[in-house]
């Protein structure tokens, strides 16, 4: 099996008392996956997510993105929705997407413009002036239209209405190819769990559960939403 992520006893330390948010965690992620990351809030995450993105380094262990170490080589892999919006609220959206086409060699114009005209949204409109369903939309659109190998959404549905949720999962089912892989981070299990392919659940920096999910669903007899709640509520 080709791996596009490895992480292996990944640790990071915070402040003086050297608290621990990843505590020698280890996997691997395959190509052509959707793979949802799922825990508390605290369980290392947003950590990892960083790490990955290189935005972080770790205290000590490996972590390779299609055999890189992140950093600049790995930036046109990787295509991040933070859980905050990151875009300028002043920028239209036409602008937003020109920035974007500049910026990465793999952005796809063509995609982004269509999949704004199939939800009427104005590209001449200011970001500041959308609903915040229509704004994550928008941030959606920008990072599901370039060609990248890893996606990873942190949070992507939370806060929108459920029409834009629908909208914003069938466009991550939709725009990413087989050789590509989708990391979800989300808190909001039930309305994501029926694209995921993996599940991986993590607490206190390290794996506790990785399977396929529908594997789990079958031995457990029950929904990921419903598993995972009575796994944390310990």
């Amino acid at each position: 099996m080709s791996y596009l992520l490895e992480a292996n006893g990944l640790y990071k330390y915070y402040g003086r008392k050297k608290q621990p948010a990843l505590n020698g965690l280890s996997l691997v992620i395959p190509r052509g996956r959707i793979t949802g990351l799922l825990g508390p809030n605290g369980s290392g995450k947003t950590t990892f997510i960083k790490l990955i993105n290189g935005l972080l380094t770790p205290t000590s262990g490996t972590l390779t993105i299609d055999g890189q170490a992140p950093g600049t080589g790995t930036r046109e892999l990787i295509s991040y929705l933070p859980e905050r919006t990151f875009l300028q609220s002043s920028m239209r959206v036409s602008e937003l997407v020109t920035f974007f086409s500049d910026f990465y060699a793999g952005f796809s114009t063509e995609k982004a413009n269509r999949m704004l005209s199939s939800l009427d949204i104005d590209p001449g409109a200011r970001l500041k002036t959308l609903s915040k369903g229509t704004r994550e939309k928008v941030q959606l659109i920008l990072v599901m239209s370039r060609d990248a190998r890893l996606y990873i959404l942190d949070e992507p549905i939370a806060g929108v209405d459920p029409a834009a949720r629908d909208y914003i999962l069938k466009t991550i089912v939709a725009n990413y190819n087989e050789q590509a892989t989708v990391l979800i981070s989300t808190h909001l299990i039930s309305d994501v769990e029926n694209l995921l392919d993996d599940v991986i659940f993590i607490r206190d920096g390290n794996v506790l559960l990785y399977a396929p999910a529908e594997q789990l669903r079958e031995e457990k007899g029950k929904s990921l939403d419903t598993y995972f709640r009575e796994v944390f509520s310990c």
